[in-house]
């Protein structure tokens, strides 16, 4: 099933298909294509660029500063933005943290944080994840201690990816202890620049840093910035975190790795000297996975048409799915690259594969992709915690 029988979508796919080939920056596509790890200035450029158009918060309705699109439409977007081979936009302000603004946000709190997300002039960090409480998110341990007209809040957040990019942070902090693990937990925004906040990076197996830990040492954040009620910080998060998992289809890039893998296929050589793509064992993977990526493709037609008439247990199908796939394509790409993928490349510029003329230019980047891959079933909620959601929903019918 799809979603070409709306008659506008031809349209609508000519006119997204126009923009990313003449009026997007050809030159972020290009430092994707060459392996060159983006800077904060080429995030602000890319998001800035589809906000021209007014297309960065695509699921975001019109009276926010959205587009106002319905699933077919946001989904021949997404299709042609990967296609076209334009970075993935940094997800914690646009994805996560603007939809729970407008949803259950003030109207203080609105005009405060939602024009700077769309205008790229403020990004975001999410502290869900602490030491000790990663999938097991209900048992997270930051305090936030009423006083007064502030919290102060004590703990530490990790795995914060672009943290260090960051000029807000949103938690999830216990304001209470309750004899429910979910309650007692508020959702609250500090600014990154607050006294007792520090940052620390993790350098990831891929090598790069993207990800960190966040301190936070008697932290003062205004009651003003909770969102929503205090003690509802869990019901809040469920609804990020079902948008979330959402995120990770990616359909059209899958399907453009797909083709990418069957040219280097057809051009490497394996051990006997003929084109790898002859090797019957290869073939039948590179078969199994573009089956496995068509199939996602239908479950998320599927997902996207049933609205928020999906089922918490559909949407953590789709996420495994998704993230699994993710896994067994980078998989496939080491293959092709062999002993080349041990190779570590600085990715800063687009003159590091001529510093390398020896390796083939995909490797490098391919490795890195793998290691960073291996987190997809972990993060967004673990595969094993997702399964869990399935089996409760089955459990009740």
């Amino acid at each position: 099933m799809g979603f070409e029988f709306y008659p506008e979508l031809g349209a609508f796919r000519d006119e997204v298909r126009s923009f990313f080939e003449n009026d997007y920056p050809q030159d972020l596509i290009a430092r994707v294509k060459a392996g060159v790890i983006l800077s904060r200035q080429d995030q602000v450029r890319n998001q800035q660029a589809l906000q021209s158009r007014g297309w960065l918060a695509i699921s975001w309705p019109r009276e926010y500063g959205g587009p106002g699109w319905d699933a077919a439409h946001r989904h021949v977007f997404e299709e042609e933005a990967d296609r076209a081979g334009a970075p993935a936009i940094v997800p914690m302000a646009v994805l996560y943290v603007g939809p729970v603004i407008y949803t259950f946000g003030n109207e203080e709190q609105k005009r405060r944080w939602l024009p700077s997300i769309l205008d790229s002039t403020e990004f975001w960090g999410q502290g869900y994840s602490e030491p000790e409480a990663g999938s097991d998110l209900a048992s997270l341990r930051m305090t936030a201690e009423r006083d007064g007209d502030n919290y102060v809040l004590n703990g530490s957040k990790i795995w914060t990816s672009y943290g260090h990019w960051a000029d807000w942070i949103f938690c999830l902090a216990r304001t209470s202890r309750e004899e429910r693990k979910q309650d007692g937990i508020s959702f609250l925004c500090a600014e990154m620049s607050s006294p007792g906040i520090s940052v620390h990076p993790i350098i990831s197996l891929d090598g790069i840093h993207h990800l960190n830990r966040v301190d936070f040492d008697n932290v003062r954040v205004p009651v003003s910035q909770r969102i929503g009620d205090e003690g509802k910080g869990w019901h809040y998060a469920t609804f990020l975190l079902q948008g979330e998992r959402l995120s990770y289809a990616h359909i059209a890039r899958k399907r453009e790795d797909m083709k990418l893998l069957r040219q280097l296929a057809s051009r490497l050589p394996g051990d006997d000297g003929q084109p790898l793509i002859h090797s019957p064992v290869l073939a039948a993977k590179l078969a199994a996975c573009e089956i496995e990526v068509e199939t996602l493709g239908i479950s998320l037609m599927r997902t996207l048409s049933a609205g928020e008439a999906a089922s918490p247990a559909q949407v953590s199908a789709l996420k495994i799915a998704a993230t699994q796939s993710a896994q067994r394509i980078s998989e496939l790409f080491v293959e092709l690259a062999g002993p080349q993928g041990a190779v570590f490349a600085e990715r800063h510029g687009e003159g590091w594969q001529a510093a390398m003329p020896l390796v083939e230019p995909f490797a490098p980047p391919a490795m890195a992709a793998y290691l960073f891959e291996r987190a997809q079933t972990i993060y967004g909620g673990a595969t094993e915690v997702q399964k869990n959601i399935i089996w409760r929903m089955l459990d009740r019918q």
